[in-house]
């Protein structure tokens, strides 16, 4: 099944009247005590290629559907997401949604003011969760951790109410994930991909997720598609990849979706979506595990000879 057979057969889903007054499935983010949908926004691909009026349609008719968690982070497109966010949370749309945004400086004061710039340019006066952002080596952790580092400004952040939880985010090696993990206690949540080629190298599915769930931290999952490349190289449907990912021990699905027609169809499979068994998880990954897999498909982990 390809995307415009998924679109055709997920906009008649939606079209029906029970699915119509269906609720999409909320989960807890751990141990925010938050209760989110299973699908959140994308802050990249929502504003990829649309103009801002295009881009806050796409935002309006998320939280219209029950969507009411939203991606962001501040080198999405030179802030220019935050920015459509903060034009489009009017109406008392700020109150219905968890909003989230993210920083990449590793240093107290650029953290700081990463934080400053994210709340003029969303047009509020609090994140919901605020996360350090793609965090890939572990000398990156170390700055994170040390004097003067982003941490301190991550939890005076949350001391000061200007967000109400923290966590961090990263795709490139798994073990990166857990030195932040159990670097520090106070993390609420953690954001790495989770798709059906993941177990095959360097997974976070197996390594991070039983970690992360024994700390209690919620779970964000991103990259089901693997950026677009597992359904590119004909590996798996886009059903698969969300169901896939749906079925993990995850919280929620950041999925990237620039048009309203994707926004449309990913409701209506969360809408439907019902867990994969054992069973039918083991049949996808055997055929999944023949390739091609690793670095090449996921291109944003770490090379195998690094």
């Amino acid at each position: 099944m390809n995307r415009r057979q998924f679109l055709q057969v997920s906009t008649a889903v939606a079209a029906s009247p029970a699915l119509a007054d269906t609720p999409i499935p909320h989960r807890r983010l751990g141990k925010t005590g938050m209760d989110v949908a299973i699908l959140a926004l994308g802050g990249f691909h929502m504003a990829a290629g649309n103009s801002d009026a295009d881009a806050i349609r796409i935002v309006h008719r998320a939280v219209d559907l029950g969507i009411n968690f939203l991606d962001c982070a501040l080198k999405y497109h030179d802030g220019r997401s935050e920015e459509i966010y903060g034009k489009a949370l009017t109406a008392g749309r700020r109150q219905k949604i968890f909003l989230m945004t993210k920083a990449h400086f590793r240093d107290r004061a650029g953290a700081q003011k990463q934080l400053e710039d994210s709340l003029r340019r969303m047009n509020t006066d609090y994140l919901d969760l605020w996360q350090c952002h793609e965090v890939s080596r572990p000398d990156e952790v170390d700055r994170i951790f040390g004097p003067n580092g982003a941490l301190e400004a991550v939890v005076q952040a949350k001391q000061d109410g200007k967000v109400r939880h923290i966590g961090f985010t990263g795709h490139h090696d798994p073990q990166v994930h857990l030195k932040l993990l159990h670097g520090y206690e106070g993390w609420e949540t953690l954001q790495c991909p989770v798709n059906l080629i993941d177990p095959h190298y360097l997974s976070f599915i197996q390594a991070v997720l039983p970690a992360a769930r024994k700390k209690g931290l919620g779970i964000i999952s991103i990259k089901s598609n693997a950026i677009g490349n597992i359904t590119k190289n004909h590996i798996a449907t886009i059903p698969e990849c969300l169901r896939f990912a749906w079925s993990q021990d995850v919280d929620v699905v950041v999925s990237g979706m620039d048009k309203l027609e994707y926004l449309e169809e990913n409701v209506a499979a969360a809408k439907s979506f019902r867990p994969m068994s054992g069973e039918e998880q083991r049949v996808l990954l055997s055929r999944t595990g023949k390739g091609p897999f690793g670095s090449q498909v996921e291109q944003y982990k770490k090379k195998e000879n690094a």
